[in-house]
């Protein structure tokens, strides 16, 4: 049988076996404790003052930059099926997940480890499916069929998000019509990941601290649990619930919100024995969306005005030059 696991090893000996490129950081997994995120019940929007419901998204929105929601219109099964679905799109063979065109996908599409990794604190001991939205219609394989509760996943989401952004942006003053008019379903992604189990004398996680270059992003994640977030300069353990979506402010809401709303530095540390899946949808806009700082009396805009496309260049260049994503500190006034 054809071996499923990414060759992590295999293609990176450098890394894994040479004690320079090696973390030896004790502090790299360091944890404080556990937390459950602030927690917004959709359905008590019926109940409770709209204002007063607005608020308190808002406050999770600036304080921690992350919370969950329940009740999100999204049912359950929706969610039990695509799991069952990525499963066994991550259970193909390794070489027919990295073919071209594999279920139609463009070449750049499955993504795993990190080829620009100089050490394994910038390696990713996962695998991933970064799809635009647009391409999830023409999903298919022979032996699988994702596209229906993979797309019915995204549809749903896109509503979600953009029902949640007006909320936020509500508080912010911002027009309404902003996401309307800038952030269409074609612009979003969809990233399905798998993070298999990785040995802890490896010293390497799943997924890298970083930020995430969009609006707002919804996230599923299943029972098995490694999402992290920092808070205060401590790492936090985000506690799983399969029953709630995550949702994270991404770097374009902070620098629309004036920094009112944060976008959190986060990470996934992979399970030394079972296998991780999550499913995470990326609110973004049309790469020639303005993202323009919302200042007022009180506080003067503190980033400069922005293209989205000008925005993915700077990442990339910092990328290519240093290995890492510098963010918002390059559009700072």
């Amino acid at each position: 049988m054809d071996d499923i696991e990414p060759p992590f090893e295999e293609t990176y000996p450098t890394l894994f076996h040479n004690s320079t490129a090696r973390a030896n950081d004790k502090t790299l997994f360091a944890v404080d404790k556990e937390c459950e995120l602030p927690l917004i019940d959709l359905a008590r929007l019926n109940f409770w003052s709209f204002d007063q419901w607005i608020e308190e998204m808002a406050e999770a929105a600036s304080q921690w930059g992350f919370f969950q929601v329940m009740n999100h219109g999204i049912p359950q099964k929706v969610f039990e099926s695509m799991r069952k679905e990525q499963m066994k799109i991550f259970h193909q063979p390794f070489r027919k997940k990295s073919e071209q065109n594999f279920m139609n996908l463009s070449a750049d599409s499955y993504r795993w480890g990190n080829p620009k990794a100089t050490s394994l604190r910038q390696f990713l001991w996962s695998e991933a499916f970064h799809i635009p939205v647009a391409d999830i219609s023409k999903l298919e394989d022979e032996s699988i069929n994702p596209r229906s509760s993979i797309g019915l996943f995204a549809t749903k989401a896109a509503n979600l998000a953009e029902r949640l952004a007006e909320y936020l942006a509500h508080n912010l003053r911002i027009k309404s019509s902003y996401f309307r008019d800038n952030c269409l379903p074609s612009s979003s992604y969809l990233r399905m990941n798998r993070y298999p189990p990785c040995p802890p004398s490896f010293e390497v996680l799943g997924l890298i601290p970083h930020t995430d270059s969009d609006f707002l992003t919804l996230l599923y994640q299943d029972h098995v649990g490694g999402l992290q977030l920092k808070k205060d300069g401590r790492w936090l353990s985000v506690k799983p619930n399969p029953d709630v979506l995550i949702v994270n402010v991404g770097d374009l809401f902070q620098a629309l919100s004036n920094g009112v709303y944060k976008s959190v530095e986060h990470r996934v540390v992979s399970h030394p024995k079972v296998e991780r899946y999550s499913v995470a949808y990326f609110y973004c806009p049309s790469y020639e969306a303005v993202i323009e700082s919302t200042e007022n009396i009180i506080k003067p805009a503190i980033y400069r005005k922005f293209s989205f496309r000008e925005y993915k260049q700077q990442i990339q260049e910092d990328v290519r030059a240093t290995g890492n994503k510098v963010g918002l500190s390059r559009f700072l006034l």
